[in-house]
């Protein structure tokens, strides 16, 4: 008889809540658990590794949407599967150099900001320049 896991000794090895792992069964990336005679999910040894797999992918960058079409492509071939992978890796690290660029000009204003300020104090200006820039004091 295979061994059976309560949803929430399940939940507890993996790190995450209960609620969780009824999330991602309502959103298809978890497979529905088959319930016991009190109505109880229970999870066979399967369950762990998928739910490591979407904390994995979540960690890359990919959505729940992504994992789910991932999982439900699970039976298509290695070269079909692995170009789905591929492309979903190269949409999401164009995401992360789209936000690295607008971080980078974020991180270059307050720098700015913070030359602003500092060349204020040194020069014991009653009003801060950033303040006045951003329309929050009068000078």
């Amino acid at each position: 008889m295979a061994a059976t896991y309560r949803i929430s000794e399940v939940a507890d090895k993996a790190g995450i809540t209960p609620d969780a792992m009824r999330y991602y069964e309502r959103l298809g990336v978890l497979p529905r658990a088959p319930r016991t005679a009190g109505g109880l999910r229970a999870y066979g040894d399967d369950v762990l590794p998928r739910v490591r797999f979407i904390q994995q992918a979540q960690a890359m960058g990919l959505t729940l949407k992504d994992v789910k079409e991932l999982v439900s492509n699970e039976g298509r071939g290695g070269h079909q599967r692995c170009r789905r992978v591929r492309d979903l890796l190269k949409s999401r690290l164009a995401d992360v150099d789209a936000r690295l660029k607008e971080m980078q000009a974020f991180r270059r204003t307050l720098r700015t900001h913070l030359h602003d300020c500092e060349h204020a104090l040194k020069q014991e200006r009653p009003v801060c320049p950033v303040m006045v820039e951003l329309g929050g004091a009068r000078q």
